[in-house]
């Protein structure tokens, strides 16, 4: 795997068309050269997730996703037996003569079903381990990923204790909807991600989507940002958002806004009734377009509607 500066590593994150602060492209750095877990926490839909994605890329490694909800156990995250293909063999056993079976015999590698945390223990080349939203399971599930996230094993009561074959890239992300306990913290390299700033945002759309103009990058970029922050929307549109679009306006050959083509699409980023009445109430696309291009957009109830 090769081995980058901060300089070429952000540069090779550009050339997944990911942009990034030189603070959080120096935290990834560390977390690489550590080879610790990299714990990413921020509001949903800055591009957490995309940081694994990316990573995988970059070192052209195999991602492996372990999706996190309400729930979630040590059977679906690690591995399972195979319980359909155990009985059949007790039955063919009985059915044998002398074809008894052990418990060993059930109990081996013929009958595991890894799950994504056993495959990046397994995997012969360095994968990029993703454990998305972490914060959707329990502390009990937490505590659970302690030792693969401190010594890159696992323990299978069967077969005994696994150690990685590589140290796998792990990333965990958190919305943020519950504390993460300390246990998980101290064994990851920590990273905030917030909604992009103006300017970087600009640079996400020129970098994402092609056959974009410059006036209308600019315009939907200053445009998602009043969103998110001069009115109380219960979603904030995220990155994703923005990209589609900026995407959409592409298609209808726009190169720049205009209060019809923001009211014909405006539902591209925002995605439920409340928020659409909070933005037509609040603003409606006149408003939205006054609000982000005046010099002073900081009053949030400036460019209200009466």
């Amino acid at each position: 795997m090769k081995d980058f500066t901060v300089e070429e590593l952000k540069k090779a994150f550009e050339e997944q068309a990911y942009i990034l602060e030189q603070d959080t492209v120096v935290t990834v750095f560390l977390a690489l050269k550590l080879e610790k877990p990299l714990l990413v926490e921020g509001p949903p839909g800055v591009g957490k997730t995309e940081i694994a994605k990316a990573l995988s890329r970059i070192f052209q490694a195999e991602l492996i996703r372990l999706q996190c909800y309400e729930g979630l156990d040590e059977n679906k995250a690690l591995y399972e037996w195979n319980y359909q293909r155990q009985l059949i063999r007790i039955q063919l056993g009985k059915a044998e003569e002398g074809g008894d079976i052990t418990e060993e015999d059930l109990f081996s590698e013929t009958y595991l079903l890894e799950r994504p945390l056993l495959k990046a223990i397994r995997t012969e080349n360095k994968p990029v381990l993703l454990i998305d939203e972490i914060d959707k399971t329990d502390e009990e599930f937490e505590a659970f990923l302690f030792e693969i996230l401190s010594d890159f094993q696992i323990s299978i009561p069967e077969l005994g204790t696994i150690k990685a074959k590589q140290i796998p890239i792990v990333v965990l992300t958190s919305n943020a909807e519950r504390d993460l306990s300390d246990g998980l913290k101290r064994r990851c390299v920590y990273l905030y991600v917030d909604y992009p700033s103006i300017e970087k945002e600009l640079r996400i759309i020129r970098a994402r989507v092609p056959g974009v103009g410059e006036q209308l990058s600019r315009e939907v970029a200053q445009a998602v940002n009043y969103l998110r922050t001069g009115i109380e929307l219960k979603k904030k549109p995220s990155i994703s958002e923005t990209l589609d679009w900026a995407k959409a306006l592409v298609y209808m050959d726009a190169d720049r806004l205009d209060p019809a083509l923001v009211e014909s699409t405006i539902n591209v980023l925002l995605k439920n009734k409340e928020d659409l009445d909070i933005y037509r109430q609040e603003l409606g696309a006149a408003g939205l377009l006054s609000a982000m291009r005046s010099p002073d957009c900081s009053c949030r109830h400036k460019h209200r509607r009466d």
